[in-house]
């Protein structure tokens, strides 16, 4: 499946501010079932940009507006093919329990193992699991728990926008059993991990063409992806109860939300921010056969092999990070 991204991310200010540093994660990956076909990177005011691979190898893209500005305008532009993955099997052998606390799997897969950030454990998750016997999926082989944990979290949850925050955790979700993407895939990967099975967060986009898909179009998504012995790295998205496919365009991945933000930054100033966000994910109207790289118009980019660090005394931390739904 050929598709187009248009990612706008807005930053209004309520009187000038002197400076803005941010970061971005906007970048599709390149997969055996993704590929990057162009990426377009437009700044205003414009800027001079750098990127790096963060810890976890996704794209990061880093700049510094350093003259005055009331507004900042991100606009990413993203052209993906993607394509299914294999069939997954109904089931797997209890043998998989074994190979999850295999030496390699423990090492590799290290960071997705551990609670971070909003996937932790609590005393809400253990009562959640309870009431609806999802406690019990731990007596099935992994991929049966897997499937069936995320058509529980399906369940319990209704999706409602503006219930919770970026910065929620994971007990605001389970008291108010209402939230978005972003808090079913936390709720997801704590419980997993608790099981053994390594979990990790995939920010991206979800090609929204039938009806019955809970996720707002015009919002990024999140998913969680699962690591089995047996089949390596698998995709679910508990939004929407199904297997990932060739709708979801992945970005980046991490531990939980705060590793891998559509955008993140700081400014200096002592102005108020209101931030927008419009999403479009649509098929490719054409046959698209740019090469993968990356263009951008309002500045040449310039790679750097570390993280571009600012270090600004009179720095404002601002944080702004967009739910994704």
């Amino acid at each position: 499946m050929l598709l187009e991204v248009r990612h706008v991310t807005q930053y209004q200010y309520d009187e000038p501010v002197r400076e803005s540093v941010m970061e971005v994660w906007m970048q599709p990956q390149r997969s055996h079932s993704q590929r990057l076909v162009s990426f377009d990177l437009e700044l205003e005011p414009a800027a001079k940009l750098f990127s790096y691979a963060d810890p976890f190898g996704n794209a990061v893209y880093h700049f510094d507006v350093p003259q005055p500005h009331d507004r900042l305008t991100i606009t990413a532009r993203s052209a993906v093919e993607t394509s299914a993955p294999a069939p997954l099997p109904d089931a797997l052998d209890m043998g998989e329990w074994d190979r999850l606390r295999a030496d390699f799997v423990q090492g590799d897969c290290f960071e997705f193992l551990r609670p971070h950030g909003f996937a932790r454990d609590s005393e809400h998750l253990h009562a959640f699991l309870e009431e609806h016997g999802l406690h019990r999926l731990r007596a099935q082989d992994p991929l049966s728990a897997v499937r069936q944990l995320s058509a529980g979290i399906y369940e319990a949850f209704e999706y409602e926008a503006g219930v919770t925050r970026a910065d929620s955790p994971i007990d605001h979700v389970l008291e108010e059993r209402k939230g978005v993407c972003q808090d079913f895939a936390h709720v997801m990967i704590t419980v997993c991990r608790a099981w053994g099975i390594p979990a990790r967060y995939v920010s991206g986009y979800l090609f929204t063409d039938r009806g019955h898909d809970r996720s707002d179009p015009d919002a990024t998504h999140a998913w969680v992806e699962v690591f089995l012995p047996s089949l390596r790295w698998i995709g679910f998205d508990p939004t929407n109860n199904i297997e990932t496919g060739e709708r979801h365009v992945s970005c980046a991945i991490g531990r939980d939300y705060s590793d891998v933000p559509p955008s993140r930054g700081v400014y200096k100033g002592e102005a108020e921010s209101q931030l927008a966000v419009g999403v479009t994910v649509r098929r490719a109207r054409t046959a698209l056969s740019e090469p993968e790289f990356l263009r951008m118009n309002q500045a040449a980019a310039t790679a750097r092999d570390g993280r571009r660090r600012a270090s600004m005394s009179a720095l404002v931390e601002q944080q702004r990070q967009q739910q994704q739904q």
